[in-house]
C-alpha cells in the first residue's frame, strides 16, 4: 500500500512540474524548460518513457544535463537537511 502511495505521489509531483513547464514556455516569468526537466527527472524514477527522454537529453546536451544533475543533488541534500535525515 505504501509503495502505491509513493508511486502515485511521484507521478503527481512529476506531472505537476511538467504542466508548469508547458505553461512556463508561454509565460515570461516561469522557466518552462527548467520545470520540464525537473518533472522528467522526478518521473524518471518510475517511468521508462521519462528515463529514455532524459537519456537522450544527456547524450545531446551533456553540459546542461550535468548542471541539472548537480542541481538535483543540491536539492536532495537541502531536503534531507530540512527533514532531518542524514
Amino acid at each position: 500500500m505504501m509503495a502505491l502511495a509513493k508511486k502515485t505521489l511521484i507521478y503527481l509531483i512529476g506531472w505537476t512540474f511538467i504542466l508548469l513547464g508547458i505553461v512556463g514556455l508561454f509565460l515570461p516569468f516561469l522557466q518552462g524548460i527548467l520545470f520540464l526537466l525537473i518533472g522528467l527527472l522526478i518521473l524518471s524514477k518510475e517511468s521508462p518513457f521519462a528515463k529514455s527522454i532524459l537519456h537522450r537529453f544527456q547524450k545531446r546536451y551533456p553540459a546542461a544535463y550535468q548542471k541539472m544533475h548537480e542541481f538535483n543533488e543540491r536539492l536532495k541534500k537541502r531536503f534531507m537537511d530540512l527533514v532531518g535525515i542524514r
